[in-house]
Order: C-alpha cells, then sequence, then structure tokens
C-alpha cells in the first residue's frame, strides 16, 4: 500500500528495502519535542493569521501535547511505515482529533519542518554545552586556586622546560575552553534565525506571520530566503567543527592525566571512581575514562567531515541526501556531552602528588633560563653571551650528574668570574615560578589572581 501521507500520485507502495533506505524514524525521533514546539507554534500562527479555524488549532494543540505526554512515558509506538517523526505524529495526531490533524500542514513542508526540528535540537545541544563546560571549568578554577603555589615542570616537546606552577597549568585549560564556549555562543548567533513557513523551498501563497512562528520558538527572526532556509546545513556544520576543536581540547587534557598517572611520573592520583583494572594483572589501575575522552575526537571529527561531504555536492535546494545529517551529528553531540561530563568528573576526582611534582620541577635543569635571565639582570650581560654561559654551566653539572643549584660558587665562577653567590637565590624552582609575575605568568600570585577572577565570572 501507499504512503497515506505523501502517496496520492503512486500506484503502489515502496519496495521493502526502499522502506528501510528511506526511513530515519529510528533516529530522528529523538527530536519529537522540537517537533511538537514547531507544529503548535504554526498552528497556533495559523489560527491568528485566520488560515485554519481556532477549534481546529485547540484541538491540534490538546492533541499535539497529549501525543508529547505519551512519547515522554514510553506509551508511544513508532511506525517505520510512516518514515520519520514528522508522518509518525501527524498520522497519530489523525487517530486522536480526525481531519482537523490534516489542517496543520498547512502553508508548510517536511523540508522546513525538519529544518526548524533540528534548529531547535541543535540550539539545545549548544545550550548544554555551555552549561556543561562551565561546570569544567568551575573545577578546573578552583584546582588551581587550591594549589597555585604547587610547582611542577612545565615542558616543551615532553622535555622539562622551565618550572611552572600546577595551578597555572589548569588554568590553561580554563582558557581554552572559554574559546570553546564562545565558539559554540557564537554558532548559536547564527544559528538563531527560523525556518518555518519557507515550505518546500519558494515560500507559500499563504498569508502566514513568520515573526509570530520565530518569536515563539524564541528564534531572533525568520531566515530571510526560503531556498537557503531549507538547504542550509551550515548550523550543524559549525556546531560539529566547534565540537571538533573542543574534543582536541579535552583530549589534550586527558593524554596529560594519562602521561601524569603513570607511575614513571606519579603527578597525579585517580581513584576508583575513574580508573579500571585489568583481567589478568591484578596490580593495575588504568586510566580508562581519560583514555576514551581521548579517543572522542576521532568520532566527532568523523561526523564533521562526513556531513561536510554529504553537503559539498548538493544543488538548491532541498535533497534526500541530507538525511544524513542527523545520525552522526546526534553520536557526536552525545560523545561530546559525555566527554565533557566525564572529564568534570576527572577535574574533581584528581589529586596531584606536590612531592612529585616539585622533585621533578628541579631536574633536567629547569632552571637555565633562570640563570641565563640573573646574568642579564646582574652582570648586564647580553642575552646571547649568557645564554653560552649558562649552557657551558649545563653542560659542566651534566658531566658532574648534579642540578645547577648543587655546583659550586668555584665552578661557577671558572666559567664567568663575575657571578656571586646571589645567584643561587633564583636557581630553586620555587623561587623560579615565583618570579615569573609578568601578566599571564606562572606565579602564584598571579594564578591565585585569575582563579578567583574565573570563579567570579563563573559564578
Amino acid at each position: 500500500m501507499t504512503n497515506k501521507m505523501w502517496g496520492g500520485r503512486f500506484n503502489t507502495g515502496p519496495d521493502e528495502i526502499m522502506e528501510k533506505i528511506n526511513a530515519s524514524i529510528s533516529f530522528d525521533q529523538r527530536l519529537f519535542a522540537q517537533d511538537i514546539a514547531g507544529s503548535i507554534a504554526h498552528a497556533t500562527m495559523l489560527g491568528e493569521c485566520g488560515i485554519i479555524a481556532k477549534s481546529d488549532v485547540r484541538d491540534i494543540v490538546r492533541g499535539l501535547k497529549a501525543i508529547g505526554d505519551d512519547i515522554d512515558v514510553g506509551r508511544f509506538t513508532f511506525s517505520a511505515a510512516l518514515e520519520d517523526i514528522h508522518m509518525n505524529i501527524e498520522a497519530a495526531l489523525k487517530d486522536r482529533i480526525g481531519d482537523a490533524a490534516g489542517r496543520l500542514h498547512t502553508a508548510r513542508s517536511r523540508n522546513d519542518q525538519v529544518a526548524t526540528d533540528f534548529k531547535l535540537y541543535v540550539r539545545d545541544c549548544l545550550d548544554m554545552f555551555d552549561r556543561q563546560l562551565s561546570g569544567l571549568q568551575r573545577e578546573l578554577a578552583t584546582k588551581a586556586l587550591a594549589h597555585a603555589d604547587a610547582v611542577m615542570p612545565g615542558f616543551t616537546h615532553l622535555q622539562t622546560a622551565q618550572p611552572v606552577t600546577f595551578g597555572h597549568h589548569l588554568l590553561a585549560y580554563v582558557e581554552m575552553i572559554a574559546r570553546d564556549r564562545s565558539r559554540f555562543a557564537d554558532a548559536r548567533k547564527r544559528l538563531n534565525e527560523c525556518p518555518l513557513g519557507t515550505a518546500a523551498l519558494a515560500g507559500t501563497s499563504f498569508a502566514i506571520d513568520r515573526t509570530m512562528t520565530a518569536n515563539a520558538l524564541g528564534f531572533d527572526r525568520p531566515t530571510r530566503n526560503s531556498l537557503d532556509s531549507v538547504a542550509d546545513r551550515d548550523f550543524v556544520l559549525e556546531t560539529l567543527a566547534a565540537a571538533s576543536i573542543c574534543a582536541m581540547h579535552l583530549s589534550r587534557f586527558a593524554e596529560e592525566l594519562v602521561i601524569w598517572s603513570t607511575p614513571q611520573f606519579g603527578f597525579i592520583r585517580l581513584s576508583d571512581r575513574f580508573t579500571t583494572g585489568s583481567s589478568i594483572m591484578p596490580q593495575k589501575k588504568n586510566p580508562d575514562a581519560a583514555e576514551l575522552i581521548r579517543a572522542k575526537p576521532g568520532r566527532i571529527l568523523g561526523a564533521f567531515t562526513g556531513l561536510l561531504l554529504v553537503m559539498k555536492g548538493l544543488p538548491l535546494a532541498y535533497s534526500k541526501d541530507m538525511q544524513e545529517d542527523k545520525e552522526p551529528a546526534f553520536d557526536a553531540i552525545d560523545a561530546m556531552s559525555l566527554a565533557i561530563s566525564a572529564m568534570t568528573g576527572m577535574a574533581a576526582d584528581m589529586e596531584p602528588v606536590t612531592d612529585r611534582m616539585a622533585a621533578a620541577a628541579g631536574a633536567g635543569y629547569s632552571t637555565a633560563t633562570d640563570l641565563a635571565d640573573w646574568l642579564v639582570r646582574v652582570l648586564a650581560m647580553p642575552f646571547r653571551d649568557a645564554h653560552h654561559v649558562t649552557g657551558s654551566l649545563v653542560a659542566m653539572a651534566e658531566n658532574q650528574g648534579v642540578e645547577l643549584d648543587a655546583l659550586s660558587l668555584d665552578d661557577m665562577q671558572g666559567v664567568e668570574p663575575r657571578i656571586t653567590s646571589d645567584v643561587f637565590k633564583v636557581l630553586t624552582p620555587g623561587a623560579s615560578a615565583a618570579s615569573r609575575r609578568s601578566f599571564g605568568g606562572t606565579a602564584p600570585v598571579n594564578v591565585k589572581r585569575e582563579a578567583r577572577r574565573w570563579l567570579k565570572n563563573l559564578a
């Protein structure tokens, strides 16, 4: 049999495989709340414009709300024969209220309907990401304030570079996440135009009020071009692009948690809440949550790339290819949300092992730059000369198997006679970190100020 919702032109029904490839209800049913909200706004507008009777509007709204309640509690049966969430709801509405249900689709198409539903859904997800990321920032800033004085090695090329503070390191991720939130907010701003009422591709001959439906659904304004309105999936692509960058940031932090929790580093401890064991090695405590977060960018970036390839060759306006926009986007959004939640939990759970951090901060000649700076500042030595002198002293310390602060003053003066005992004040990791008071530097006084500023802003 043909689909009664659109099959008037057809004599026979679709092949079984056609029905299978065409149906989207298995995944787009998650749009039910947005679909019902859009339909209520559309029906209300039709009634206010005198296009359908107010009594039909009341029946439609009552029926849609009841259907929403049924879906919420699992009392609704979805049908693949009805293809998608729009047709499933409309068919259920006809069963409930009769012929008045058929008036709901006046002056709209599934093309503008799905674009509206998907925009509403993505907008909700962007708001969710913002709340989640704000919570992660609070956890990191709280921990940064508590450990503003904890000295650890800073790395470049994963080699010990200069001492930094643990709080400063955590605040670096607070800054990254702030940019992620800004990107999501920017995507939301561009998304927030309403396609409802542009119909299949050309608009409608009915005297509708698109501004009314846009306002009812919380959009800033209606979209201005009907072709673009139904053909646009930029709002999904932007969200997935921003999510890919955000997931990359979480993955970088996850990688550090994996490294820091190894016995070789031992910089942090993770509780049993965010680790797992081994089926064969009883001593193991694996940071699996961090490893899984580290993997999430693959599927999120994959969703972005996949949709970009779907859209790249499509002529205006709507093509059925665009049905492939939802499954990967839903999967990526779910992965993004889960990764943020897991990272927030791990940020709260991890405890720094400050003595291990401090010991590592002093290794690898991490205060060599401080020595060079001292030579410039106190002896008025050109930096390139100071760099050479310091390199010679590092080589001497390496030959003796000691750190810089263990060299004798006589040894140092053998390389540069003007060096005084005052130099030893800058050769400890703590002194090095405390001296970095320039704006944005790692000094504990800076970290405390920045952490408090962030916590105030995030409150």
